[in-house]
């Protein structure tokens, strides 16, 4: 029989927040010593992990106590770009304004408005808008790095078992052990020449599995424009996750 302190919890609760409703996600970790509150980077919704013999209630109190901080993370932390109608979003780098374009059916097209600003037009109903747009993005990630992985694959004479789309955020590309890549599908929104590094990255690991000089001699072999891509990354990266 399971014990009283390791009742499962519910997904989330809400605690009053300047006298608004806040949900908050709760996740029991049974190696955990105390209460903890994050706010992961780029999210507006906290999450408190509840430690082995933790209650409800005490969480409840805890995260009550907490709301200044709180509060203080959530006026801090940057918006969200939603795909919506009407909202800007990068593609290869380049700004471009979502709009329905009418159509019932099929695809993604881009286009210009009056002013020569690139749109990307999305057919079908509201409701499908967000996740049609999604779709372009990886359907375009997907295209642009197959074309990539084939050019340096040429290049050094070394091709990948295969390669996936993810949406991580603690990396933007990986080489297993089995020399299967993987990549962040946001990769599409950044200019071109971040893409082909993060690549370039990932097949220089398929001949070195560490970051030795000779990877990196590599890594710069195959892409010469590596620092800036890096310097690009580390300034502009966080921003692609807010794209949602």
């Amino acid at each position: 029989m399971r014990a009283p302190s390791q009742k499962l919890v519910p997904d989330h609760i809400t605690i009053s927040l300047d006298g608004e409703q806040l949900q908050i996600r709760l996740r029991r970790n049974a190696r955990a010593k105390r209460y903890v509150l994050r706010l992961p980077v780029n999210e507006n919704i906290p999450t408190l992990t509840i430690p082995r013999g933790g209650t409800l209630a005490t969480a409840k109190e805890f995260a009550q106590k907490q709301s200044a901080w709180l509060q203080k993370k959530l006026q801090s932390q940057p918006e969200i770009v939603p795909l919506i109608p009407n909202s800007e979003v990068p593609l290869r780098g380049q700004l471009h304004m979502l709009k329905p374009s009418g159509a019932l059916r099929g695809k993604v097209t881009t286009g210009l408005c009056e002013h020569n600003k690139p749109l990307l037009l999305v057919p079908g109903d509201s409701a499908a808008f967000s996740r049609r747009v999604k779709d372009f993005f990886k359907q375009e990630a997907t295209g642009d790095i197959e074309k990539t992985i084939h050019y340096y694959g040429n290049k050094m004479q070394c091709m990948p078992r295969k390669f996936s789309l993810r949406d991580t955020k603690s990396r933007w590309g990986s080489c297993s052990a089995h020399k299967d890549l993987s990549f962040s599908w946001r990769l599409i929104l950044a200019p071109p020449f971040v893409l082909e590094y993060v690549v370039a990255h990932e097949m220089a690991h398929l001949v070195h599995m560490n970051h030795s000089d000779s990877f990196w001699q590599l890594c710069h072999w195959l892409e010469p424009d590596t620092t800036n891509a890096q310097k690009w990354l580390k300034m502009n990266g966080s921003k692609l996750h807010l794209i949602a």
